[in-house]
């Protein structure tokens, strides 16, 4: 009962906190969708990273960790060099260029065809896996580790997944709908908070349990190395080249992620919060990965015949009731805090790049605000589709490490994105023709090289794909050359360029020291 109230309550403050601002129904296009640019780093460092934490790091990724190891927080600290990438060199561009979304970039160097497709790629990601997953992954956890609490709903487990699935994106639709960007940010600081509370109480149980972290350098020496055999099937060392490549999509080119840099008051606020949400990467990657291993030297190698039952393992045996109704709002707040901003995204790309520029241009910020809410709610009904989806994968390969399957689905698209963005940004006059071909090009290029070389790793597949397709293009502007590096950066002041330079080290040593 005292659970269920906590849920409850979780659930209560989240509405009023997203209802306190309210739109009106004649808001401005910036305010619905960029909070009138006015996001100071706080904000745009807490929501940034709440959007990218889902309940699959959790699950997926924890799973995961349980079977790789410290391997697997290569997918976390990472990201910063996306993150350093996006505050020194993307999001100065998208600023200067003052646009509402990064298709507006993309159609300014690359023409209208480009950015229609880019446009399109997105929306169809984003309505399909990204919210999808979000949902699936929110409440397959929910379920696994409260089914007890949760049997009202229906005795069959699936009937309850669904249910929660539905239920939780109805929820999430509602205040974004409502609220817009603002309401999305205002609920991403406290979704944020829960996330850290919640996944701090995992790691000090699991660390408990396991006996200090001296041991896991005692009981799982093996696991404790972020680079893994070059023939290692899902993690090999190598794979770093390509998840380089593929944090520029995330982190550079994914307008869900990019939303909250946009609407910066200024470059200093979206530099300083981007940064700031790079050292939280640290933190969500002891967070996420630590438990996971830990689990592997409480049980041994016999202990979980499903890797992505170590979370729900953790809470259900070791945590004491009050602490697991906490833990069911963290995870209710991962999934929400995505689910949110990827309705919130996929409402500004489709109200801006497709309604605006396509279907009614003389279009008044109402009928835009209008269109974009419309959006959020065809987009629930997709979104709740791939989550029943993602169900019935998931239970008919329950074995698998889901995470790794999510992630070379999403890759299929998101390096003909990666290669856009370069492009864009790198090359001084790319032809546009032969950038939408290359963009079509990735898809084709995956199959081939699947069967070519099966038996490759999928994020190195990923960064060949890359490669090659982009290689197509600068083929066809090469003697135009590349920007020059001094043009590329830019930074508010030498204490920011600093810190980034600090943060960039920090990686550097983590490598060589967790070798």
């Amino acid at each position: 009962m005292i659970d269920l109230l906590i849920v409850c309550s979780y659930f209560a403050i989240i509405m009023i906190a997203a209802l306190s601002g309210r739109t009106s129904k004649d808001v401005s296009v910036e305010q619905y969708f960029l909070s009138n640019r006015n996001l100071k780093w706080p904000s745009i460092a807490l929501s940034t990273i709440a959007t990218n934490i889902n309940g699959y790091q959790f699950l997926g990724m924890m799973g995961s960790a349980y079977l790789y190891g410290l391997a697997q927080a290569n997918l976390e600290i990472n990201a910063i060099q996306g993150i350093l990438m996006a505050a020194f060199i993307f999001v100065p561009l998208y600023l200067r260029e003052k646009v509402v979304t990064i298709t507006q970039f993309i159609q300014k160097r690359l023409g209208k065809a480009v950015a229609l497709a880019y446009t399109i790629a997105n929306i169809a990601l984003f309505a399909s896996i990204t919210l999808g997953a979000a949902l699936f992954w929110g409440a397959y956890a929910a379920d696994l580790v409260f089914a007890e609490y949760l049997s009202f709903i229906s005795e069959d487990r699936i009937i309850r997944i669904v249910v929660l699935i539905v239920g939780l994106g109805v929820f999430s639709a509602i205040y974004t709908y409502l609220g817009g960007l603002s309401a999305v940010v205002r609920t991403d600081m406290i979704q944020f908070a829960i996330l850290l509370i919640g996944g701090i109480v995992v790691l000090v149980v699991a660390i408990q349990q396991l006996g200090g972290w001296e041991q896991l350098y005692i009981k799982t020496p093996e696991k404790m190395h972020l680079h893994l055999p070059a023939d290692h099937e899902k993690l090999p060392w190598i794979h770093v080249f390509g998840l380089f490549l593929l944090n520029i999509n995330y982190w550079c080119a994914n307008q869900t992620v990019m939303q909250r840099s946009l609407a910066a008051k200024n470059l200093r606020e979206a530099q300083i919060g981007l940064m700031v949400g790079g050292l939280m990467k640290y933190v969500m990657a002891v967070l996420i990965v630590i438990p996971g291993i830990a689990l592997y030297g409480i049980l041994g190698e016999n202990g979980l015949s499903e890797p992505d039952m170590a979370f729900p393992y953790l809470v259900d045996t070791y945590l004491s009731v009050g602490l697991k109704g906490l833990i069911l709002c963290a995870l209710f707040a991962s999934l929400m805090s995505t689910v949110d901003s990827t309705f919130n995204s996929l409402a500004t790309l489709w109200s801006i790049d497709i309604y605006k520029s396509y279907l009614n241009k003389n279009a008044t910020d109402r009928e835009i605000v209008r269109a974009g809410r419309n959006t959020i709610l065809v987009t629930l009904f997709t979104g709740i589709l791939m989550g029943l989806v993602l169900l019935y994968v998931k239970f008919e390969n329950p074995e698998a490490a889901f995470t790794h399957t999510l992630n070379e689905l999403r890759y299929y698209i998101n390096c003909g994105i990666v290669v856009l963005i370069c492009s864009a940004a790198f090359l001084i006059a790319p032809k546009h023709r032969v950038a939408l071909l290359a963009f079509v090009s990735t898809i084709p290029l995956h199959l081939v090289i699947i069967q070519l070389f099966p038996e490759m790793n999928y994020f190195v597949r990923a960064a060949w794909v890359i490669l090659l397709a982009f290689l197509i293009i600068y083929a066809s502007s090469w003697k135009e050359g590349w920007t020059k590096w001094k043009d590329l950066f830019h930074y508010d002041d030498q204490i920011i360029r600093n810190i980034g330079i600090g943060l960039l080290t920090s990686l550097i040593w983590l490598h060589i020291i967790f070798h």
